[in-house]
């Protein structure tokens, strides 16, 4: 999965439907029908962003979709499959509350409850079933576990996220 800046990973082309241009696209999404009248995305062909048009977009199970492209037969769907879906940023549902999408925090503070500021969040990493945040203290990587439960608040006005870490969390880092 390439990383564009600007847009965000949407799915992918998972494998062709029928024999007439169909395709199956897997939407990675919390709420996938947020996405249900999309008219175009953008496939990562050879690292380049290519828009397409739908001619069908139809759910076909809750993150599964049937879609057909406007001037692409049968032949050319299949040189699709397995391709990566891009959409713009500003095609991202508005969060509110706690959650959020992590390019939207990145350069924000983090606030414990005990600790005090321990720093800007850097980036993100993706582990299998848990995603970490790293934030900078002064030069040295605190690395926190992205769970609901840790998160007090997220404070977009003042670019601020509220942690309540567990106890020894961050000392670990600090010694």
């Amino acid at each position: 999965m390439t990383d564009y800046k600007g847009f965000f990973y949407l799915g992918k082309i998972t494998k062709p439907f029928g024999y007439k241009g169909d395709l199956v696209i897997y939407i990675d999404a919390d709420n996938p029908q947020d996405y249900k009248k999309l008219e175009s995305v953008l496939v990562d062909i050879d690292g380049e962003l290519i828009p397409f048009f739908f001619d069908r977009f139809e759910y076909k199970s809750a993150n599964n979709v049937i879609v057909h492209f406007q001037n692409i037969g049968a032949e050319e769907a299949l040189q699709l499959v397995n391709n990566g879906l891009y959409l713009p940023l500003s095609a991202l549902p508005k969060l509110t509350g706690n959650k959020f999408y992590f390019h939207e925090v990145i350069g924000f503070s983090v606030i414990d409850e005990v600790k005090g500021n321990i720093g800007t969040i850097q980036s993100f990493l993706d582990f299998p079933g848990q995603s970490v945040m790293s934030v900078d203290f002064q030069g040295k990587e605190i690395l926190i576990p992205v769970i609901d439960a840790f998160i007090v608040n997220v404070d977009r006005d003042a670019q601020q996220m509220h942690i309540n870490a567990p106890e020894g969390l961050i000392d670990l880092y600090l010694e």
